[in-house]
């Protein structure tokens, strides 16, 4: 059953108008989505908040850095990754999700505004995500942050991207990964493959049809591990994960289904599924009660494996 709240919050879009993001140019749609997610998600936190750039694959990249205030020593430090189906999202739109992360866990908080499609088409995004693993593995003391506690994640195609990072990490002896903290992650990219495409095509805030849109500007080739992880050809040996997943989501199966994977390569990891929920509802903790459980589930997942 649809929860109550979430019902409420696409009822409310609907009689306001709200268009399919499908039906918008990257640019309109960009200014929508962080429009609607900053009045739908929690205020930041108060916290340091620090912006810097740092070098890139291809040009320089904007980094912003979240800072809790509890504590003096290093603390461990979470690299996010925003969703947005690689051609929206940003800095902006994510700093309730962030700072609320960085607060809770005690941890830094390290996003970036990496390249988006169609302007940049995959691996663009992929390319600057590990060039920021890179950048924080080695430059991690310069804000106060232990390389040695290294998670990441993401929601969405950015649980797609971390978790592409910590298979590329793995593979190419890159910077050690402690955890993965994916949500509803786009990791599969194969309507046809999953059932919950069709199930939820349209109606629960993501749509069959905005999926389409996603694909079509960003390109990617699914049979590449770096763009739909679940086609990788070994999980073993990745690190303990946590999947979370909405039941009213085109996403579900195929998260569930690369949890299912990481367990049967003996990979420690918990999935979650909150059932009455929509794509989305992490990035919606200001008007969804499930949206607060889960940043706190994250965050308290995050803690427990770095936090010593």
């Amino acid at each position: 059953m649809l929860d109550l709240q979430a019902d409420a919050l696409l009822k409310q879009a609907a009689e306001q108008g709200a268009p399919d993001i499908a039906d918008l140019p990257p640019e309109q749609c960009r200014e929508f989505f962080k429009d609607f997610i900053v009045s739908v998600d929690a205020k930041p936190a108060d916290i340091q908040i620090d912006n810097q750039t740092i070098p890139g694959p291809a040009s320089n990249l904007d980094i912003r850095i979240y800072t809790p205030n509890q504590g003096s020593n290093k603390k461990p430090v979470l690299i996010y990754y925003h969703g947005g189906g690689w051609v929206i999202g940003g800095l902006d739109a994510y700093e309730g999700v962030c700072s609320s992360l960085a607060t809770k866990s005690g941890c830094i908080v390290v996003a970036v505004d990496y390249r988006l499609a169609p302007e940049h088409v995959f691996p663009a995004a992929v390319d600057d995500c590990y060039a920021t693993l890179e950048w924080v593995a080695a430059n991690a003391a310069s804000f106060g942050a232990d390389a040695s506690r290294l998670a990441v994640g993401g929601d969405s195609a950015g649980g797609c991207l971390a978790t592409a990072i910590a298979i590329m990490a793995r593979d190419n002896n890159g910077p050690k990964i402690a955890y993965q903290a994916l949500i509803y992650p786009a990791v599969g990219l194969d309507p046809d493959r999953f059932g919950s495409y069709k199930e939820n095509a349209e109606g629960y805030f993501l749509t069959q049809r905005s999926m389409d849109y996603f694909l079509e500007h960003y390109r990617p080739d699914i049979t590449d591990a770096r763009a739909a992880p679940i086609n990788a050809d070994n999980l073993a040996g990745l690190p303990p994960a946590l999947v979370i997943v909405a039941g009213y989501d085109p996403l579900r199966d195929e998260g569930k289904a690369y949890a299912n994977r990481l367990m049967q390569a003996g990979v420690s990891c918990v999935l979650t599924e909150y059932s009455g929920m929509i794509h989305g509802f992490f990035s919606m903790s200001g008007a969804l009660d499930a949206g607060k459980q889960a940043v706190n589930q994250v965050a308290g997942a995050v803690q427990d494996a770095l936090v010593q």
